[in-house]
């Protein structure tokens, strides 16, 4: 059982309850509280981080494809490429571009599409507050690439297009990197605000006083029953004694 879940239990307070007033279980309940979205908030972040590390290693294969085009367009442009050579080198050129498209339309996290261009934005809530850390989706569709109709078989071709769209992943790659960062530095943040929040100097005084009073009302009851103790057995040796002098 974790700290958090321990604190917030019933059984937790089972033998304190009667040094417990209602302004103790306040605090203590708005503690677990903040402990707890805090908690959840940094499983959220974390599925945030897996969520950037799919959709980045998806730009990567696509990153591949369009320097692997770009190769392809290079070597389609030479004096010495016949027409026949750049028909094959276009056939390769529509392969790759299938598996972009194949790319952007299927990666996702959950049912969450990453890169078809279905959701601009995903946000990840970071606490119990609702504070929200915004995720970039992109769309890297050949036609949002701008290569849909790159061909090179087609006349005059430059590679504008390609290094475009090689710069707009590169993009996309950058803004995932920094949000990676920024989830990263909130699930830091909350770690530590959950160990401070749970072993506060207020819930640590709090918890023990109730354990001290505890401890000194224990000891005060062994006393008192070593009194008692005490006191009959005097009784009982009075009794004894007044027995004694009438045999």
């Amino acid at each position: 059982m974790d700290s958090i879940s321990t604190l917030g239990s019933s059984s937790y307070y089972s033998n304190y309850g009667s040094y417990i007033n209602a302004a103790d279980i306040s605090i203590e309940e708005k503690a677990i509280a903040q402990a707890g979205g805090l908690k959840a908030g940094t499983e959220n972040v974390q599925e945030g981080k897996d969520l950037i590390n799919i959709a980045d290693g998806a730009a990567g294969q696509i990153t591949d494809y369009l320097q692997s085009i770009r190769e392809l367009a290079i070597k389609a442009a030479n004096g010495t490429a016949s027409a026949s050579d750049k028909a094959d080198i276009q056939s390769q050129i529509d392969q790759y571009k299938k598996g972009i498209n194949d790319i952007a339309a299927t990666t996702k996290y959950n049912e969450t599409y990453l890169m078809n261009g279905e959701n601009s934005k995903i946000g990840i809530v970071t606490d119990g507050s609702k504070s929200t850390i915004n995720i970039s989706g992109s769309n890297s569709l050949t036609s949002r690439l701008g290569i849909d109709d790159f061909d090179v078989t087609k006349g005059n071709y430059d590679l504008d297009s390609i290094d475009n769209a090689l710069k707009k992943v590169s993009d996309q790659r950058s803004t995932n990197g920094a949000q990676y960062n920024s989830l990263s530095a909130q699930e830091a943040y909350n770690r530590t605000a959950i160990q401070n929040t749970i072993g506060s100097s207020a819930i640590k005084d709090e918890l023990e006083e109730i354990v001290e009073q505890n401890q000194k009302n224990k000891q005060g009851q062994l006393l008192e029953n070593v009194r008692l103790m005490m006191q009959k057995k005097d009784e009982e040796q009075m009794k004894q004694s007044t027995t004694n002098l009438f045999v």
